[in-house]
């Protein structure tokens, strides 16, 4: 088998939100909204973030051309198609397409779908035949454009292990991260205990793809992972131990990119993290001073101090291939199959391969040569990996995900809820809820993403909360969540909308008690949800208590260049301090999320927990 055969797996980004617009039975849009000429075919995409922007310019020009979007219909006369780009995370769109794929939270229903790798395709049909469904992602989609799943490392780290000469694979940086001594017994007792970035493989391609490519290393196959496999007790026990030395988990890999670039700022990038599962194309992104892969309007690009170099584990690796899936469901018309077959031959072009250099992937087509970016200048190497592994079956691949849910690192987490009087304010439309509403909602069904052994309690604050002048009640304690769970439902089925908001005072004291409890063994974290600003009916002190708690998640605890409590706030409604609420998050190298729009929250809540 060659390595192109055995490919798959990689993945914010640009967001392409574009209104619905009406189609007949045949997919063709008989009015022209929404931008789309009236009698042309409509082709809508569902694709990863990291390729919305090429796969967008791409389309318009295909758009644009008569030529190229004509196509012979099924009644045997020319047709013209019109293809449509919308962002959406590889493991959101198997989940959605799973569950049936609701437009009005997902968008329009995709004809084709792109995630970052052809093992969520896998995923997608292994959970239809579950429930007995026919398959949706063909087995025979071509790779648009490859990326290899690596380990970024700072030069200097990467250094310390023997870079480049040394071969490093996920066997050595266990070894590392068991070490007492830690980066001492590489010379460096200033940089810590080894701490690995990882995402949830459950949303992320790289966070699926390393966790796949660690259970290989525990195996020593590159090939032919199976259940009986991952049931071996050595085999999950290296897992496990990997886990163990996660700093935090994510949804994107951008949350940790950017918390190592604003740390590369401050000249502190080498107390973050130690090492982060990206793929290829992160690092060329981050040595070019563009850590999300997206400038914004004004952003100017910074080189970073210390540049990532790409570690190629040897014991091999998995590729992210983008597949280009033009679905069997039973939305897509006979029409819009055609008419997507037009755009992949026209994205197939070998000139349009090129054009996936500049975005630092590699093309999908084998007949166009890798070329620059892709160098050992910036950081990565063309003739790397040396081994792709290859992808296991749709049921092994449930299964590692199963695993690592049992298996990751547990977290200890406060739950801190904001009931001013403002969530009772109404949420959105004519449904007759509030604010509060809906985070409840949001809330519970979040709280099944813990796993039992996980430490979680829930906070709320407002002004005056109990009538003695206190701001904030703790009305679950902090303790295992089996035992936990149904005592915080019910708290939080019960919040009503009361006072002000002590946003600072809380946050502040939420911070202190986290510290002072804190489990080295696990994810130290908070969650605050607020829908307001600091307001604790005292104006002048705000700015000074804002920079003592920006202070306070600046400083490490002892041994560490950076606290180890994180603070992940939720930005809920328009009248949420969304700026200062990132200034707080970033201060703990944490990442602040924005629910503006009140109907969000469910989405923006799991994304929270993802972090856990």
């Amino acid at each position: 088998m060659t390595p192109r055969s055995r490919l798959w797996a990689g993945g914010l980004a640009a967001l392409m939100v574009l209104a619905g617009c009406k189609t007949t039975s045949s997919g063709t849009d008989t009015s022209g909204s929404a931008g789309v000429p009236k009698g042309r075919t409509l082709v809508d995409m569902a694709v990863s973030s990291e390729k919305v922007s090429l796969l967008t310019e791409l389309a318009q020009t295909f758009n644009d051309d008569k030529k190229l979007s004509t196509y012979k219909g099924a009644d045997g006369k020319n047709h013209r198609s019109f293809v449509r780009v919308k962002s959406k995370a590889s493991g959101g769109a198997a989940a959605a397409l799973a569950a049936g794929w609701d437009e009005a939270t997902d968008g329009p229903n995709p004809v084709v779908w792109s995630p970052a790798a052809s093992s969520w395709g896998a995923i997608l049909n292994q959970r239809l035949a579950d429930k007995g469904e026919a398959a949706m992602a063909p087995s025979n989609a071509k790779p648009l454009q490859l990326t290899p799943l690596v380990i970024a490392m700072p030069k200097p780290m990467a250094d310390a292990l023997g870079y480049p000469k040394t071969e490093i694979g996920f066997a050595d940086l266990l070894a590392l991260a068991k070490d007492p001594a830690g980066w001492g017994s590489k010379g460096h007792p200033e940089w810590g205990a080894f701490k690995l970035g990882k995402t949830n493989p459950n949303f992320s391609t790289s966070g699926l793809s390393a966790t796949i490519a660690q259970f290989y290393a525990a195996t020593k196959k590159t090939s032919g992972l199976n259940v009986e496999d991952l049931n071996r007790t050595d085999v999950q026990q290296f897992s496990r131990e990997v886990e163990a030395s996660v700093v935090h988990y994510g949804d994107i890999t951008m949350t940790f990119l950017n918390n190592w670039f604003r740390q590369d700022a401050r000249g502190t990038s080498l107390n973050y993290a130690s090492a982060v599962a990206v793929e290829e194309k992160s690092v060329i992104d981050y040595n070019a001073g563009n850590p999300d892969g997206i400038l914004d309007p004004g952003e100017t690009a910074r080189k970073p101090r210390i540049p990532l170099v790409a570690i190629y584990p040897k014991e091999g690796t998995l590729f992210s291939d983008s597949p280009f899936y033009v679905l069997n469901a039973s939305w897509v018309t006979p029409d819009q199959k055609t008419a997507a077959a037009a755009f992949e031959t026209y994205i197939r072009l070998p000139e349009n391969q090129k054009k996936v250099l500049r975005f630092g992937f590699r093309p999908g087509n084998p007949a166009v040569a890798v070329g620059a970016p892709i160098t050992l200048a910036n950081g990565v190497n063309p003739n790397e990996p040396r081994t792709a592994l290859e992808v296991p079956q749709p049921k092994v691949l449930l299964k590692v995900l199963q695993l690592w849910a049992q298996e990751r690192k547990g977290a200890r987490v406060l739950l801190v809820v904001d009931v001013s009087g403002s969530m009772g304010d109404p949420a959105v439309g004519n449904s007759g809820d509030t604010k509060l509403d809906l985070a409840k909602r949001a809330a519970v069904s979040a709280l099944d993403q813990f796993k039992s052994d996980d430490e979680v309690g829930l906070r709320i604050f407002t002004s005056d909360i109990d009538g003695l002048g206190h701001d904030y009640l703790d009305v679950v304690p902090i303790a295992p969540m089996g035992a936990n769970k149904e005592a915080i439902r019910r708290k939080i089925n019960e919040l009503e909308p009361l006072n002000g908001t002590p946003l600072y005072t809380t946050a502040q004291d939420s911070f202190d008690m986290m510290k002072k409890q804190l489990d080295p063994t696990r994810i130290n974290a908070i969650v605050l949800l607020t829908d307001g600003q600091n307001e604790d009916g005292t104006a002048s002190d705000d700015a000074q208590q804002l920079d003592k708690l920006v202070a306070s998640g600046r400083s490490g605890a002892e041994g560490q260049a950076t606290s180890p409590v994180r603070i992940f706030p939720i930005a809920y409604g328009s009248g949420a301090d969304l700026a200062t609420l990132k200034r707080i998050a970033e201060s703990t190298n944490a990442t602040a999320y924005d629910a503006s729009d009140p109907a969000t929250i469910e989405k923006v809540f799991t994304n929270v927990i993802s972090n856990f």
